[in-house]
């Protein structure tokens, strides 16, 4: 009998859960999370987090949790597989079982299969890729928690852990995805936002060289409010890149100090 009422309380719960939303914006005009349009949810940045991987980045952005992790440049096996001019730029995006409401199966599926491919193809014009001919570059990037946007908030934790690495680049990127919302262009959607929402569109950007490496767009959305979403876009990226920079400065210098508080140590 315990398990029985057990199984009503929890399948009452998830019912709840699944109740339609009358609207995305509130009557004062913010959004169901208190935010304005043009506001991105809050984030937090961290480098350095794996000790095994050449270089790794943890970010919360938002309800999503995510770890990244690059390995190289380093010889590539099988040989076969190297390119003869620059490096191989490898890239697996995949989400946890328990990162989302109903268990994901643990074999990747056809969507992390295209958001790998694209994620890499993000990443790829900001790497010096020919100064390392036959060898490979490899990106894993594990979704702990998802709660939308999660292809953008992986491009950038995976640009930092790059960083992190010593790959050399030319320039930090940066991911953040613009929609439409009851009408309206909002910057940062959440999850529900993505899948009740009435367009979305990822972006990933260079912010220091004004170089858009990726541009997706699903829903409608007319020329002006495409115009608009791109614009808000950029500024949204610039804002994450600003923090990206701040939190590499951080991690490096503390880095220098240790360095030098050893240094002096042995001297004495």
């Amino acid at each position: 009998m315990k398990k029985k009422r057990s199984v009503r309380r929890v399948n009452s719960v998830t019912s709840s859960r699944k109740e339609p939303l009358e609207s995305l914006l509130r009557k004062d005009g913010l959004r169901l999370d208190g935010r304005g349009l043009d506001d991105l949810r809050p984030i937090r940045m961290e480098v350095g987090v794996l000790d095994n991987a050449d270089g790794s980045a943890y970010i919360e952005h938002g309800r999503n949790k995510i770890v990244a992790a690059v390995y190289g440049p380093r010889e590539l096996h099988p040989k076969h597989l190297a390119l003869p001019d620059k490096a191989l730029v490898r890239c697996e995006y995949r989400m946890a079982t328990f990162s989302v409401e109903e268990r994901k199966s643990p074999a990747p599926g056809r969507r992390e299969v295209e958001l790998s491919k694209v994620i890499r193809e993000s990443l790829e014009p900001a790497i010096f890729v020919y100064k390392y001919p036959r060898a490979t570059i490899d990106i894993f990037i594990q979704i702990l928690q998802a709660d939308g946007g999660t292809r953008c908030a992986g491009v950038t934790a995976a640009a930092l852990a790059l960083a992190d690495a010593g790959v050399p680049m030319r320039d930090l990127v940066v991911g953040c995805a613009v929609g439409k919302i009851e009408g309206k262009v909002a910057v940062d959607l959440s999850d529900v936002e993505d899948k009740l929402g009435d367009g979305d569109m990822p972006i990933a950007l260079m912010p220091t060289k004004k170089v858009i490496t990726l541009l997706q767009c699903d829903g409608n959305l007319t020329p002006e409010e495409f115009k608009q979403a791109l614009e808000k876009g950029i500024v949204a990226c610039e804002k994450i890149y600003e923090m990206q920079r701040d939190v590499l400065i951080e991690r490096y210098s503390k880095v220098r100090d240790e360095v030098t508080e050893e240094q002096r140590e042995e001297e004495e």
